[in-house]
């Protein structure tokens, strides 16, 4: 595959964007951003500040007027330029991303189609943000209720998937009206800065859309939660750092949207259709080398189908193709940094040391690079630490179970509820699953879930709120009751 690496990072802003200029941060500090595939420097990014926050934050809260008074079509307007522009680079997206974080560029363009879409539908959502005027029950009164913009918001995305956390989350506020902060991983920058480029391209007014890179983001945001023109926080990244942010925001009684770790179970019955059930688990557990919330992190299988689940499911895990993701062929990347790698392989040696039998991989890969291979385990026992955290790399552990009852006792085990799959043919029983798993979200015989049309989120510790769907707007919209005389006795 072809890709002028050097062309496309030079075309990419490195700078923060602030009221509508490209510009240095405050004291002029850099940061750089790796390829993981070999480690090598892609590129130097200019480190925001508490005081490129402050100055980010004066120019949204100093535009959001205006543009809360912007016609819902033009938004809409906006946001379908954007779309069509993203789609229109998608090479230049899918490259950049496979060279910033990774995955494979196979899946880096399905990232780009994915994050689209959430531009599209909102695209489209922007002029259905409804209210309703009533009358009241004692016929007394006129009962206007109005949706208006939160205000400014500060959006925090991840580096596994950042084209998509980005449109999911400056889709909905551009639709609803609210200006915003825009703060990418510091592992995976430059995707958010390309797109924040195509956004001012596609109309948005200075001030609305700020740009705020940094490798401090503690720095960064420890005035921005206090301050009060800061209307709403969305964060999506690890359950412990959305705790630490809640607390803060509830100094201000903060808007809060939360999309946090997971620790998704995929449960197969002794019905299932086995190949079906293989590929769901492929695509459950080895979309963006695992590095996902909603991968599959617990593979439960009924005793009477797992030799025959496990070994076929093996054997497509070692047909896998490790390697640099521009290299034709290749359909698993690099893990994105040393540390993750090492964080993976310490949850192989602790279940493996607890009985767990390594059926594929279950070692890094010596070289250049972060690379870990397709692992499978079985015989995992419960107490390993891969059951309860979530792994977060491309290793799939799994037991095996007898009953319904028991294997939805094991599923709800855990402070999380973000994801599960199930496969089986039994429309009732996987009926029935849906109503007792504590999951935010469930595939029933797919492995893949996430759709811009649907709200995505979890329950207990994977999260508040929703994004996508006919709720993400309601996310950036805030609730007002005006009563009104019976116009009838004035």
């Amino acid at each position: 595959m072809e890709i002028d690496a050097e062309r496309l990072i030079a075309s990419v802003p490195t700078r923060l964007h602030i009221g509508g200029e490209w510009r240095d941060g405050a004291t002029g500090e850099t940061f750089q951003v790796e390829n993981p595939a070999t480690g090598t420097t892609l590129a130097s990014v200019s480190s925001a500040t508490r005081a490129d926050a402050e100055a980010a934050l004066t120019a949204a809260s100093a535009a959001q007027a205006d543009w809360a008074r912007t016609a819902l079509r033009e938004r809409g307007e906006i946001l379908r330029r954007a779309f069509e522009a993203t789609v229109d680079r998608k090479a230049d997206f899918a490259a950049l991303m496979t060279l910033e974080m990774g995955k494979p560029y196979a899946q880096a363009l399905g990232e780009v189609a994915y994050g689209a879409e959430f531009l599209r539908w909102f695209s489209e959502e922007a002029v259905r943000a409804f209210g309703r005027y009533s009358v009241a029950p004692d016929g007394g009164s006129r009962l206007l209720v109005m949706k208006r913009p939160v205000g400014p918001c500060l959006l925090i995305t991840p580096w596994n998937f950042p084209l998509a956390m980005a449109t999911r989350k400056i889709a909905p506020a551009v639709a609803a009206g609210c200006t915003m902060l825009l703060k990418p991983a510091e592992l995976a920058p430059l995707t958010s800065a390309l797109f924040t480029q195509v956004m001012i391209e596609s109309g948005l007014p200075a001030g609305v859309l700020n740009l705020l890179p940094t490798d401090d983001p503690e720095r960064l945001t420890s005035g921005l939660l206090g301050d009060p023109r800061l209307r709403k926080i969305s964060f999506t990244g690890s359950t412990p750092v959305g705790r630490m942010l809640l607390a803060r925001a509830s100094e201000t009684v903060l808007r809060t949207s939360m999309e946090l770790g997971g620790n998704a179970p995929f449960i197969v019955f002794e019905d299932a259709d086995i190949n079906a059930a293989v590929e769901g688990a492929m695509a459950a557990k080895m979309r963006n080398m695992g590095e996902a919330c909603t991968a599959a992190n617990r593979f439960y299988v009924h005793r009477a189908v797992a030799d025959a689940f496990s070994d076929r499911f093996a054997a497509r895990m070692r047909a896998e193709v490790v390697g640099s993701g521009l290299q034709d062929g290749v359909t698993v990347g690099p893990l994105i940094d040393a540390r993750s790698r090492d964080r993976v392989h310490a949850l192989v040696v602790d279940a493996v040391s607890g009985g767990a039998r390594v059926v594929t991989g279950g070692s890094p890969i010596a070289g250049a690079g972060h690379f870990y291979p397709p692992t499978v385990l079985m015989d995992v026992p419960q107490k390993a630490r891969m059951l309860t955290e979530e792994i977060f790399g491309p290793v799939a552990p799994i037991s095996t179970f007898e009953t319904e009852e028991d294997v939805v006792a094991i599923a709800n085990g855990t402070d999380y509820g973000l994801a599960a799959y199930v496969y089986t043919r039994d429309l009732n029983r996987g009926l029935r699953l849906g109503e007792m798993l504590e999951t935010g979200m469930l595939g029933l015989n797919t492995g893949i879930i996430s759709d811009p049309a649907a709200p995505f989120g979890g329950m207990k510790q994977s999260g508040l709120g929703r994004e996508g769907g006919l709720e993400g707007i309601e996310e950036y919209l805030s609730t007002q009751y005006i009563g009104i005389a019976d116009p009838f006795r004035i």
